[in-house]
């Protein structure tokens, strides 16, 4: 007969009442969120809780409770998706200290919203870009790899560590062409550019992104224009570089100028290219693995920051893209 693990109540009692209250959240919300996530019941009473549950799922708990509650102490306003970040770090690898990771502030965004990492591979990612001169980062869509180098090339340009920022990507889509769609070139183009000014204007309020885009501080423009330039003070930013040919992933990384950095991102699970077509992105991680100065980072479902769901969505078609591989296999 099969022994069963061995269950216990731990009782943990924190020392400000309103910041366990912050700590809890609104009707216990945080609460509840870990203890279905982890499987324990968690009673509260003033600012003392009492965890129910089995000795490890207690234990992890209690960890995560204390984590979250010293990130209070230093001043961090703490949103119920942040518990969900904590849980699954924490639940990866104990020894994980959060204060490293979520008081890591990238910029303060025009909301007055401090943007830090929510996970190991996201702080990996922001110390990379400020240690190397050239960053590639490759996962799933919701890792923040696009969002994340946006912030760091919009706090570099503020504290005059480069002169401009240069946000560009293929405009690449599945089954549209360009010439199909109405308008002069820009006006084809600017579609595919939406995503980078929404990011933009997440960073900075309307008006002073758009006075830095019509000074050229701020170049949002397809990849196809940046053929014969030399980007000089800049910060540039490819992203979904899963799109470019090997030509034009040569084409981007041979513009880089002095006193520059480049952050490259994309998804190499999400190529629209045609299917006799190879990804630059694909075939860059074989021809640069290994040179100084050149950092890769890899996202995975674990790093999805954003809708719970998503995550869910991109574990589903992994494990349809699984089956499919399986089954060509067989044949």
């Amino acid at each position: 007969m099969k022994e069963q693990p061995a269950e216990t109540v731990e009782k943990v009692t924190f020392d400000d009442l309103q910041m366990a209250n912050a700590l809890f959240g609104a009707h216990s919300e945080n609460l509840k969120r870990i203890a279905r996530t982890i499987g324990v019941k968690i009673n509260a009473k003033g600012n003392a809780l009492s965890i129910h549950g089995e000795v490890l799922d207690v234990d992890l708990s209690i960890r995560i409770l204390n984590s979250l509650y010293a990130l209070l102490k230093k001043g961090y306003p703490l949103y119920p998706p942040d518990v969900d970040y904590a849980i699954r770090m924490i639940s990866d690898d104990q020894k994980v200290n959060l204060e490293d990771i979520f008081l890591d502030t990238v910029y303060i965004s025009s909301r007055k919203r401090a943007i830090t990492p929510k996970s190991l591979a996201q702080k990996r990612y922001i110390d990379a870009i400020r240690k190397y001169d050239l960053v590639i980062g490759i996962g799933p869509a919701g890792t923040g790899k696009t969002y994340l180098a946006m912030a760091m090339a919009v706090a570099s340009l503020v504290k005059q560590e480069v002169e401009r920022i240069v946000l560009t990507r293929p405009a690449v889509e599945a089954g549209e062409k360009l010439g199909f769609l109405p308008g002069d070139i820009a006006e084809k183009v600017n579609p595919y550019l939406r995503p980078l000014y929404d990011a933009l204007h997440d960073m900075m309020d309307f008006d002073r992104a758009s006075k830095l885009v019509e000074r050229g501080v701020i170049e949002v423009a397809p990849l196809a224009f940046m053929r014969g330039r030399t980007l000089n003070d800049s910060f540039v930013i490819l992203d979904e570089a899963q799109n470019t040919g090997p030509e034009q992933m040569k084409m981007f990384l041979t513009r880089l100028g002095y006193s520059s950095k480049a952050v490259i991102t994309g998804d190499i699970t999400q190529v629209d290219l045609p299917e006799n077509k190879t990804s630059g992105l694909i075939e860059v991680q074989g021809i640069l693995k290994g040179i100084e100065g050149i950092e890769f980072v890899y996202f995975s479902d674990r790093d999805v920051v954003r809708h719970p769901l998503v995550q869910e969505i991109i574990k589903a078609y992994e494990r349809a893209e699984e089956r499919r591989n399986r089954q060509k296999d067989s044949l």
